[in-house]
């Protein structure tokens, strides 16, 4: 028998940060091709990173919020910050 991988779980903060970026995604009428080119990533990893199961890096997480004309706390939290 074969041996049983552990596949790491999902770390909250991303889901939360996909969540909401797919909502405001959404909210805007972008594409997941317009904003994977504002990223420079693939729609693919859009499509992941909007499930939790790709990590945004900080740069990625402000090129979303001005290509959907938010301001940070947005993605980051669901209360206002201001």
């Amino acid at each position: 028998m074969g041996a049983i991988h552990r596949f790491p779980g999902l770390d909250p903060a991303d889901v939360a940060i996909g969540t909401r970026l797919k909502q405001w995604r959404r909210a805007r009428g972008i594409g997941t091709d317009a904003l994977a080119e504002a990223l420079s990533l693939s729609p693919e990893q859009i499509r992941l990173a909007e499930a939790g199961r790709a990590h945004l890096d900080s740069l990625q997480i402000a090129a979303a919020t001005a290509c959907l004309h938010l301001p940070l706390w947005a993605l980051m939290s669901d209360t206002q910050a201001y």
